[in-house]
């Protein structure tokens, strides 16, 4: 052999192949991801009819600003029922939680005083016509007992029931009502074909049914346990959990099952593959779950279903026999009442009974993605089939013919994936092998030009081409030091010193004005009379002496920080076109730029390293730098800002960045500026799910902290930003004696130099989290030594103290808190997850009654 075999095409194709193999069969992140991505685009290409069974009764936004603030009566929630059961609906499915008692003012005290009345009468003291008025008083204020009768009365209401997922260890802490049990399937309808190698339905630790006098009354209660993917997205309905042995439908095939004239105990269960309802078969993945048809958006709609306001309704604005023999659906879709998820239609999020109006007709019209038996056999035999096209018909192959055949399967790949989506509902996964085709084939070219063709340029560069051509085309590369040095050994010539005039102006662009200088004045030297070239030499004297952009931000002032031209193209950091200053931070300036290539925006922060270190250190802290950047470029998270590029140009590094609406959480911490507590959970909740994803891909962020939170008010959109930047500086100083960092959120353990991780973030966000609801921080000192101390060493006030309204109402807030801002990391949250649970949690024990 010529060659060691494991150089050759043949072995790297077949090395790649099997990374992806591997990584296939583990459900890597990244192939998940890109996975998650295809099928929403298959979703969105698929087109069916919802057909005109689901209707929509919305708690919308009219409806609060008309009818009164949330929670309402639950005599207005009677009073709709009654309305639907009168106009004929076929079945309602309400969304709206009835888990405690609502008491309204005076009915205690009327219960105290028929009490007292019955000893009177017991003494026989007459005292009938005392009951009967405080009798009727009770039955008017008796607001759950009227939504019990209405309940009754239609006989066909669906209620909805909270279960909260988590691993079974014991026993429950109580047993569920008979209201609630006779909603079980069957024992005898739970059947397993596997012989017990399946796997279990989502698993469920705690239940909070709704209250008696309103649960017993319901047609039937299904669960409404909405599950979002890894990216906080819905794509699947979970059809029967298991709580504590028994199986318990979701509300949405309960609803369902209702309008066939069917109950629990019609519903079937083949474990690991299947739910029945009637003659209706679900095919459904091995944990019971449905990926759920989203339906497309109607012509002159908004959703692909009826809806009606709540408040339009009530007034009858609406005709009655819209409702007649339909599914109705009552539930919240206005701004800060419920939790709105992202579906794969894409737009904005969409509220739970919008979700399980999708849900509903998915199950009625036969309509869900289904992942076949043979389903992994393929994607396994796709991946075989790429593998081999690697490792023996690409290294054959030319350049071109290469670019087209692969070009070819990919786009075959892609189109059956999305083709088999939107034609049969079948979801086969084959983003893996279209991705093994993508990267083999640009490794395996790369490698070929690196290898051969550029060892070829290099042995036929003076004979092949001329040094002018060289210089164009390294020009063209930006490689503009070289392009100079061969244009220098060309004949001068007018095209000659028009082309170097362009060389000056592309150094200008780069902000490089000594080189451009030294362009110009070669232009001068050979021919002084050329074009405007003496204007040109003096201009770029002038620039190259106050020209600044970047810098740290002490050197740096509003006037010297970019200084524009208009006569001149706009400066260029790398390949970015430099537009305006965004803002100063510790160690640089952020500017808002542009890639010409695919004319995207981007946010660029600059860091003037050789600036703010000494040199002994600055190699390491470059390196450190690049490092951390490429880690914090790979997390791929909706709540995480994206990183597209980094690079270094002369004394100025840079990051290119997701270019965000909205600004900084820090305006947001002042006593007469806090957010409202559900907007403040939402944030926390978010953060924390980004910080678990990064911690689980070894990214600490280590500077949480109010400014490095991005917040959109319109969307809710919550971006952290800064990642791996604080852990440049650590064990550093800058060349002015500053220490970076924000010593206020930083946990005990950071603050003592001990080795940190995730949890070290999770007590930051603790301490954002307190100061977003309280106006103030829970440490404070008049020095930094008092502050360390504190943080180390002393107990925060209570949240309670601060806001006493909390005390009574949340107490769970102030559980999250203390648990976050634990001295010790092993008492604290382990993981972000953790701890958004507990929020999400939190988020549903603080909700009123009525909610």
């Amino acid at each position: 052999m010529n060659k060691a075999f494991w150089k050759s095409d043949w072995f790297v194709g077949a090395a790649l192949s099997f990374v992806f193999f591997v990584a296939w069969w583990g459900h890597a992140p990244l192939l998940e991801s890109i996975e998650r991505d295809a099928y929403d685009l298959g979703v969105r290409a698929s087109s069916r009819d919802p057909g005109d069974k689901v209707v929509v009764v919305a708690i919308d936004d009219k409806s609060i600003q008309n009818i009164g603030r949330w929670p309402w009566s639950r005599r207005i929630h009677a009073g709709m029922i009654d309305k639907l059961a009168q106009a004929g609906a076929k079945t309602i499915g309400a969304t709206v939680f009835y888990s405690e008692p609502e008491v309204p003012p005076g009915l205690d005290w009327i219960r105290e005083f028929r009490a007292e009345t019955d000893k009177l009468a017991q003494a026989g003291v007459s005292v009938d016509a005392l009951n009967r008025k405080f009798g009727d008083a009770e039955l008017a204020l008796d607001t759950d007992g009227v939504l019990g009768a209405s309940l009754k009365n239609a006989g066909n209401v669906v209620l909805a029931m909270q279960f909260t997922p988590g691993e079974q260890v014991g026993k429950p802490d109580k047993a569920l009502p008979d209201y609630v049990l006779r909603n079980a399937l069957k024992e005898d309808n739970v059947r397993d074909p596997t012989g017990g190698e399946f796997p279990l339905p989502i698993q469920t630790v705690l239940a909070d049914s709704p209250i008696a006098v309103i649960g017993d009354s319901a047609h039937g209660i299904g669960h409404l346990l909405t599950v979002p993917d890894v990216d906080g997205g819905i794509r699947f309905e979970p059809l029967v959990i298991e709580y504590y042995g028994a199986y318990y439908p979701s509300q949405a095939l309960m609803v369902a099952a209702a309008y066939h004239n069917l109950k629990a105990e019609d519903i079937k269960v083949n474990l690991g593959d299947s739910v029945q309802l009637g003659k209706l078969k679900i095919k459904s993945a091995s944990d019971l779950t449905m990926n759920t048809y989203f339906y497309s958006k109607r012509a002159g709609r908004n959703t692909p279903f009826d809806v009606y306001s709540f408040y339009d309704v009530q007034q009858g604005a609406v005709p009655m026999e819209n409702f007649k023999d339909k599914i109705v659906l009552i539930g919240a879709t206005a701004f800060g009442v419920g939790t709105a998820f992202h579906i794969p239609l894409g737009g904005d999020p969409a509220s739970p009974v919008l979700i399980m109006a999708h849900t509903v007709a998915s199950i009625l019209n036969e309509a869900f993605f289904t992942s076949p038996s043979w389903a992994s056999l393929v994607e396994l035999l796709a991946i075989l089939l790429i593998a081999g096209y690697l490792i023996t018909l690409l290294p054959k192959l030319g350049a071109g013919p290469a670019a087209l055949l692969s070009l070819g399967l990919v786009g075959a790949v892609f189109a059956t994936e999305i083709g088999l989506m939107a034609s049969q509902a079948i979801w086969l996964k084959l983003m893996a092998p279209a991705s093994l085709l993508v990267v083999g084939h640009v490794l395996l070219t790369t490698k070929r030009f690196l290898v051969t063709e550029a060892s070829k340029r290099r042995l036929d560069i003076d004979s092949a081409q001329s040094n002018k051509q060289l210089a164009l085309q390294y020009q063209q590369q930006g490689q503009l030091d070289l392009a100079m040095e061969y244009f220098r050994r060309c004949p001068v010539d007018e095209g000659l010193l028009e082309a170097i005039y362009t060389l000056a102006s592309d150094f200008e662009r780069k902000r490089q004005f000594n080189k451009a200088g030294s362009a110009y004045e070669y232009i001068a030297a050979k021919d002084p009379n050329f074009r405007d070239i003496k204007n040109k030499v003096n201009r770029a004297k002038q620039l190259n002496d106050t020209v600044i952009i970047g810098g740290s931000a002490a050197a740096a002032t509003a006037a010297s920080t970019m200084l524009l031209d208009g006569s001149i193209s706009k400066p260029m950091l790398g390949r970015y076109e430099i537009d305006k200053e965004l803002g100063k931070g510790a160690m640089g300036v952020v500017y808002l730029g542009k890639d010409p290539k695919i004319n995207r925006v981007v946010a660029i922060k600059t860091m003037a390293l050789s600036q703010e270190f000494d040199p002994s250190e600055l190699n390491e802290v470059k390196e450190r730098f690049f490092r951390e950047a490429e880690t914090a470029g790979r997390l791929d998270q909706p709540n995480i800002v994206r990183i597209y590029d980094v690079g270094e140009e002369h004394d100025l590094a840079y990051i290119a960045m997701e270019f965000l609406a909205g600004h900084d959480l820090a305006r947001y911490t002042k006593p007469d500026t806090l957010l409202p507590l559900p907007t403040v959970m939402g944030i926390i909740f978010k953060a924390a799910m980004a910080l678990d994803y990064a911690h689980k891909h070894s990214v600490v962020h280590r500077d949480i902290k109010p400014a490095n939170i991005m917040y959109e008010p319109e969307s809710k959109q919550v971006k952290l930003t800064d990642f791996g930047i604080a852990r440049i500086t650590d064990s550093s100083k800058t060349k002015t004696g500053m220490v970076l960092g924000t010593p206020s959120y930083m946990s005990p353990e950071q603050l003592s130099g001990k080795k940190v991780d995730g949890r070290s973030d999770l007590f930051s966000l603790g301490v954002m989290f307190y100061q977003m609801i309280t106006g103030r921080l829970p440490f404070q000192g008049d020095s930094m030594a008092t502050l360390m101390y504190k943080i180390a060493n002393e107990a925060h006030t209570e949240v309670a103290t601060l806001r006493p309204d909390l005390a009574k109402q949340r107490p769970c807030i102030s559980e999250i808190i203390n648990r976050a801002l634990e001295k010790d990391p092993t008492k604290r949250y382990q993981n972000g997850a953790d701890m958004a649970r507990d929020i999400q949690r939190c988020a549903k024990q603080t909700q009123s009654p009525g909610q």
